[in-house]
């Protein structure tokens, strides 16, 4: 996936892990980071394998989510381009990255692998129900 395929707005910035024989050490985000709107709240969900979350679109809150644990295929919509991209994080080295959403873009998303994955949304609003629209998953097709 390359940033000029990504609907526009939408940013993938490679994160660093930090080996560390007490245990890892995995970056998220830091408030000079290409992508950083603020802080609303912070949040985790969980994807299990084979199942697909969505779709949802935000209408202020932009997104910078992250994949701690686990495996997950991001599904992007932008009405405007008429068609569905995907980005795929992950734990592994090659796959971590944060994946920034501004307001007005679909997102699903798919948990692959065998277990559970974990996704860290770092909000820029806290939760506001009234923010956010949902469609059926049927709505687009996925990437």
């Amino acid at each position: 996936m390359t940033s000029s395929t990504l609907p526009e707005g939408v940013l993938l910035t490679p994160l660093r892990q930090i080996a560390h024989p007490q245990g890892d050490i995995f970056h998220a985000l830091r408030a000079d980071a290409p992508g950083y709107a603020g802080f609303g709240e912070a949040y985790f969900t969980h994807i299990h394998p084979g199942l697909t979350k969505g779709w949802k679109r935000h209408n202020r809150m932009v997104m910078n989510l992250v994949v701690p644990d686990g495996h997950v295929r991001f599904h992007l919509y932008r009405e405007a381009d008429g068609r569905t991209v995907a980005v795929e994080l992950g734990d592994a080295a090659e796959r971590y990255a944060r994946l920034t959403v501004p307001p007005g873009i679909w997102v699903a998303f798919s948990g692959l692998g065998e277990r559970t994955s974990t996704v860290l949304n770092l909000a820029s609003l806290g939760h506001d129900p009234t923010e956010a629209d949902n469609v059926p998953l049927e709505t687009w097709p996925l990437a």
